[in-house]
């Protein structure tokens, strides 16, 4: 017997469950209501990028020209500002014949700061970068040796200044915070209590009282003539301010990590130090890397603050950029949005870096 059988129909394609129209559609027009607002908020979006795009680029004055700024005023941005004043705001009151110091000197102290961020370079050897790139900073900022002349610390600012504040005290502030979150959790009473004394201390003031502590206070305590540098005590509350921080956070990681992995390594014969960086540190670090990357964002902006002991860095350099000459006062929004664009490249480059840490962290788990 000889079944007769009829080809079946193609089937039309499955619908698109991906793609950015499916993410528009699922996220934005959902639903009536939601297209509604959507559609809004597209609309003041447009209005709000063509005023700014107007305002930024088309009716601003891009010439170093203060005469056509003031006929452009409330038309379109002034970023002549910037380019009459760009040399002073990034490198402060430094002796403009020896700008090209300050210049060298950032090119050698982020030299290990990006040899820092790729594995490749995690050999013994970088301490000695290190070292070699802090050296060639305080060397060329501040002279006095090679036939360079002498410029004191207070000449000091602008991007350089805001730059090695940061990188310092974040260099100094991580391992400090290691220590003190380890205290913290130590069995000996005395250790433990010093440990929660200093971050309750630090956590519970401002980091501006702590400048204002480390830069007027301390001197009074000290003999005349034999306080130290106000730069030296700047960072050294910076670094404190934020290694109390750090260490909470780092706390939080180690408390991810299970007792039974350091019972397990007390059982093979591993010491309290051995445990800690071979297992402990390595598995609580990695968790609290968004935490610790954060905290670096928060401090290289709260540099800011040291324009208050008298110390110019970016925004401080801006203000006496700007105070100090009328023609170009009324420009200040642009020259501040300028300063931002800094902040936010150097913030930016910091929170994609962390993005990269964690992927990585999270392939070598899934193997």
């Amino acid at each position: 017997m000889v079944s007769s059988s009829k080809p079946i129909a193609a089937r039309p394609a499955p619908a698109r469950i991906s793609g950015p129209l499916v993410r528009l559609r699922r996220n934005l027009f959902s639903s009536v209501p939601n297209a509604v607002v959507s559609l809004l908020l597209l609309a003041l979006f447009a209005w709000l990028a063509a005023r700014g795009l107007r305002w930024g680029v088309f009716d601003a004055v891009f010439a170093a020209d203060a005469d056509r700024c003031q006929a452009a005023r409330g038309i379109g941005a002034c970023w002549g500002v910037v380019n009459e004043k760009a040399r002073f705001i990034l490198l402060g009151r430094y002796p403009q014949t020896e700008q090209w110091r300050p210049v060298l000197a950032t090119f050698a102290l982020m030299a290990p700061v990006f040899a820092s961020c790729s594995t490749r370079f995690w050999k013994p050897w970088l301490v000695l970068v290190w070292a070699a790139g802090l050296a060639a900073f305080f060397l060329l900022m501040g002279g006095g040796v090679a036939g360079l002349g002498k410029v004191p610390t207070d000449q000091w600012g602008g991007l350089p200044l805001t730059i090695m504040l940061s990188v310092l005290s974040m260099v100094l502030a991580f391992p400090i915070a290691v220590l003190v979150a380890l205290g913290r959790r130590s069995d000996m009473p005395a250790i433990r209590s010093l440990c929660v004394f200093y971050v309750e201390l630090v956590r519970g003031v401002p980091l501006i009282s702590v400048l204002f502590m480390a830069s007027f206070m301390l001197p009074l305590f000290l003999p005349v003539g034999k306080s130290p540098d106000v730069l030296v005590r700047v960072v050294v509350g910076i670094t404190l301010f934020a290694a109390a921080y750090m260490a909470e956070i780092i706390r939080g990681g180690l408390q991810t990590v299970g007792r039974g992995q350091i019972e397990a390594a007390a059982s093979m014969g591993l010491s309290y130090w051995q445990a800690q960086r071979r297992i402990v540190l390595p598995q609580a670090l990695g968790a609290v890397v968004p935490s610790i990357v954060n905290n670096f964002i928060s401090l290289f902006k709260d540099t800011s603050l040291v324009t208050i002991v008298s110390l110019y860095e970016l925004t401080g350099a801006l203000s006496l950029a700007l105070g100090s000459d009328p023609n170009w006062r009324p420009f200040k929004i642009e020259a501040y949005l300028f300063i931002a664009a800094i902040y936010f490249v150097f913030c930016y480059a910091m929170s994609r870096y962390s993005q990269s840490i964690e992927k990585r962290l999270s392939h070598n788990k899934d193997h």
